[in-house]
């Protein structure tokens, strides 16, 4: 055991974990899940004290975690974060961002051209930037895991605005990274769930059709939970998932086929 009490054979024993977006639901379950298989998070966001909750909660339970307010969007910001946590840990092992993209959702023919292009742009952006910041230091070690949230594929549904094409975007991206990095042993995934109904806020116009939505579509009866998010994200960043390169992994309940 470690002097933290965690098990020192947790799938990320030793790995340094940079989380962008960390105080969100998605960001904060990846964050504790990753501490709790033994890697030291860095939990990057806007909003502090949504940091620090997430970094007390992983403290209490015996992990390690750091804050820091960092704009995801902004190149200084980024590099001087991830340098930062290079030069106190040695190393990169893990970059996950997983910032919203402020996206308005409306059919094509209604929205204004900047609502539209704002989330393609700024998904674009943000994970540009936030890879090529860890990639610097990976590229070194010759190893590391970018993951990706929010896949793309051939499906849709009407009035997502410009939100499936910054999915599409970002798919685009991860490919070229991949390619890329690859040769320097840095791996590059997507991690799609088709939806988390713990994320849609209860006060959401619609929510119960959008709840049975999501439910409906899935094979299984079930649709993806927080924990499943944080369980899955920490195996395919495990050298258990050493294998896995340039591809989606698919964690909808079957809500989402022919990938």
């Amino acid at each position: 055991m470690l002097n933290n009490g965690l098990p020192d054979n947790g799938l990320l024993h030793g790995k340094t974990a940079l989380i962008y977006g960390g105080g969100g639901a998605v960001g904060g379950a990846v964050a504790r899940a990753f501490a709790a298989e033994g890697a030291s998070v860095h939990i990057a966001g806007r909003t502090e004290a949504r940091l620090e909750k997430v970094a007390r909660d992983i403290r209490e339970a015996g992990g390690t975690a750091e804050t820091a307010v960092v704009d995801a969007l902004d190149e200084e910001q980024v590099d001087a974060f991830v340098n930062r946590v290079a030069k106190k840990s040695k190393r990169i092992d893990i970059s996950f961002n997983v910032i919203s993209f402020g996206d308005v959702q409306q059919p094509l023919m209604d929205i204004d051209v900047d609502d539209f292009t704002r989330p393609i742009s700024l998904a674009a952006r943000t994970h540009f930037l936030t890879t090529r910041a860890a990639a610097a230091h990976m590229v070194k070690q010759r190893s590391g895991v970018v993951l990706m949230f929010g896949g793309s594929g051939p499906q849709t549904v009407p009035g997502l605005g410009g939100f499936k094409v910054a999915l599409d975007a970002m798919e685009g991206l991860r490919r070229q990274w991949a390619l890329e990095l690859g040769k320097h042993g840095i791996r590059v995934v997507t991690m799609v769930t088709g939806g988390i109904i713990e994320t849609i806020p209860w006060q959401a116009e619609g929510r119960e059709e959008i709840v049975v939505e999501i439910a409906r579509t899935a094979h299984l009866n079930r649709t993806a939970t927080l924990t499943d998010v944080g369980n899955v994200a920490s195996f395919i960043v495990s050298d258990k998932a050493a294998a896995i390169t340039d591809a989606t992994v698919n964690i909808s309940a079957g809500a989402i086929v022919d990938y």
